[in-house]
């Protein structure tokens, strides 16, 4: 057999697309209840973690996924105390929000203990956040977790799902979309994985227009490049509730400056006050659609 015929790869693939990737070594495989999870070691992305046949992370481009996904939302309001995190089970999305010193409580709902009890074991960096008594795990389901939260209890909401496909459908839909907008308090803020503008732009302009229905603040759609996922870029919805004006695109908090330094334990990789504004620039196609106004 030749050398190219002998390498195991991993594929991904949407119709008309498809993508490869070298597998080095398979650290883990298994099936839980509600997914197929396996991690490998890649030769160019290092570890890379991949839920029902779609990457989720990779150790060398997560960074400009979760940073955006967090900093975002969170750069854009004062004193963030309270937040919750429905998925997110790996746990990258919580270390992101520990970062903030004024954040008190983070509550990260994950219906999966599988993929936690993974990511601790093979991203233990990553992972490190559920050791902190500011966080609370919940392994649960985040529909009804979200539904069942007391009016106004969070400053902030981040949905860190994979595509709304199956399990995932209910969390792109006008019944959460009016749940998380009551749990959070006049002004809160609330992001989510928004699919990319290149593939999906049918799919984001309902979600655009779903969420203005509830989101009375305002209503947003920043993007961000992400290599390892298919059009190698990924977007997400960003919206506030009735209340203080929110500036998404004029972030109050200068993260990069103020709350995390280069010398950190984990400094950022890709985030900055730049790409923060520059996140809400969008191309002109995409604009037409989601900002027919301008």
């Amino acid at each position: 057999m030749c050398p190219i015929c002998a390498l195991i790869t991993y594929l991904q693939e949407i119709p008309g697309e498809i993508m490869s990737i070298k597998i080095e070594k398979i650290l883990f495989k298994g099936k839980s209840k509600y997914q197929d999870i396996m991690i490998f070691e890649s030769l160019t992305y290092g570890k890379v973690i991949v839920l029902d046949g779609i990457i989720q992370h990779t150790e060398r481009d997560v960074c400009s996924y979760v940073e955006m996904i967090v900093h975002l939302p969170l750069a854009s309001i004062h004193n963030p105390k309270k937040v919750l995190i429905i998925g997110g089970g790996m746990g990258f999305t919580l270390r992101e929000v520990l970062r903030y010193p004024s954040v008190e409580k983070v509550d990260l709902v994950e219906i999966d203990d599988m993929v936690v009890n993974a990511s601790r074991k093979y991203f233990p960096d990553i992972a490190k956040g559920y050791d902190d008594a500011r966080a609370t795990l919940y392994v649960e389901d985040g529909n009804a977790f979200v539904k069942n939260t007391a009016p106004g209890t969070y400053d902030a909401i981040i949905v860190d799902s994979s595509d709304p496909i199956g399990s995932s459908k209910f969390f792109f839909e006008k019944p959460f979309f009016e749940a998380v907008s009551k749990a959070l308090r006049p002004g809160g803020v609330y992001s989510t994985q928004g699919e990319s503008a290149w593939i999906f732009l049918d799919i984001i302009q309902k979600l655009v227009e779903d969420c203005n229905i509830f989101f009375k603040g305002s209503v947003n759609y920043g993007w961000t490049n992400v290599p390892s996922y298919l059009s190698g870029a990924i977007g997400f919805v960003i919206c506030s509730t009735e209340g203080p004006p929110i500036d998404f695109k004029n972030p109050v908090n200068k993260v990069d400056v103020h709350i995390i330094s280069a010398k950190s334990e984990s400094p950022l990789k890709y985030y900055n006050s730049e790409v923060h504004t520059a996140a809400f620039a969008l191309p002109t196609f995409a604009q037409k659609v989601l900002c027919p106004k301008k």
